[in-house]
C-alpha cells in the first residue's frame, strides 16, 4: 500500500468519527460556507494527522505532494486542512520542485484565506527560506491570480531578522493600488511584520502610498504603535 492511500483510508474514518454536527454548523457559517464541515476541533484533527503520520514510513517528497493533492480533493474542508497538517509535519522532506509541482496547485483549487494561509506557514515560507525559489515568487506576485499574489506578498512572514524587506516591500507596492480586500490585508500584515525590523521602512513606504487601503494602514499602524 502507498504512503498516500495508506494515510488517507486511515485519517478519513477517524476524521468522521470524531466529526460534531453542532460544530461543523458553526465553522461552516463562520467561513462563509465554502465548503461542508465534518466538525472536527484543530487539536482533534492535528493530533489525529501525527498519530497516523507517525504510524506509516516517511512520504518521499512525490507522495508527500500525491496525498495533499487526494485530500485537497475531498470535500469537506478537515481534509484540506488535514493536508496542511501533514505537510507541516513532514515539510523538510519537501524538495526544491514542491512548491511549483504541489503547492501552487493547492493555492489555486478551493481557495480562501484559511487554507492559502496555512500553505503559507506550513510549506511557502519554510521551503522559500531552504531553496530560494525566487524566479516561482515572482511569478505568483505578477500572476492575475490573487490567492498566488497573496501567498507571494506574505511568503517571507515570520523571518524576522531575515526578512528581505526591499523585496516584500517591492511586492506590496506592485499591489498597492488593489481594492481587494485579502490583497490590501495581506499587505497590511507584511508591513506590520516589518515594523519590529525596520518600521522607519514601513513609515516611509506609508508616506509615499497615501491612497492605501485603509485596511493595510490600520494593520501597519499596529505595528508601528507597538514599538
Amino acid at each position: 500500500m502507498s504512503f498516500t492511500s495508506g494515510f488517507v483510508s486511515a485519517l478519513a474514518p477517524a476524521l468522521y468519527d470524531l466529526g460534531d454536527r453542532k460544530r461543523a454548523i458553526g465553522a461552516q457559517a463562520y467561513m462563509k460556507d465554502i465548503a461542508p464541515f465534518i466538525g472536527v476541533a484543530t487539536p482533534e484533527r492535528r493530533n489525529l494527522v501525527k498519530k497516523i503520520a507517525k504510524s506509516l514510513p516517511a512520504p518521499t517528497s512525490e507522495e508527500l505532494g500525491k496525498t495533499a493533492r487526494k485530500l485537497w480533493n475531498l470535500d469537506e474542508r478537515e481534509f484540506q486542512y488535514a493536508a496542511n497538517d501533514l505537510i507541516g509535519i513532514h515539510w523538510k522532506i519537501a524538495d526544491k520542485n514542491f512548491l511549483q509541482d504541489h503547492v501552487e496547485h493547492l493555492i489555486v483549487t478551493k481557495s480562501w484565506w484559511d487554507t492559502v494561509d496555512g500553505l503559507g506557514s506550513v510549506a511557502v515560507s519554510p521551503l522559500t527560506d531552504r531553496y530560494g525559489c525566487e524566479a516561482l515568487i515572482k511569478k505568483w506576485n505578477n500572476s492575475p491570480n490573487m490567492w498566488l499574489n497573496r501567498a507571494a506578498i506574505q511568503h517571507q512572514r515570520g523571518r524576522r531578522f531575515e526578512t528581505d524587506v526591499k523585496l516584500v516591500l517591492q511586492y506590496c507596492d506592485d499591489h498597492s493600488d488593489s481594492k481587494e480586500f485579502f490583497i490590501v490585508k495581506a499587505i497590511g500584515w507584511a508591513l506590520r511584520d516589518i515594523c519590529a525590523i525596520n518600521p522607519r521602512a514601513v513609515r516611509e513606504f506609508l508616506k509615499g502610498h497615501p491612497d492605501l487601503g485603509r485596511v493595510a494602514v490600520r494593520e501597519a499602524e499596529r505595528g508601528l504603535g507597538r514599538l
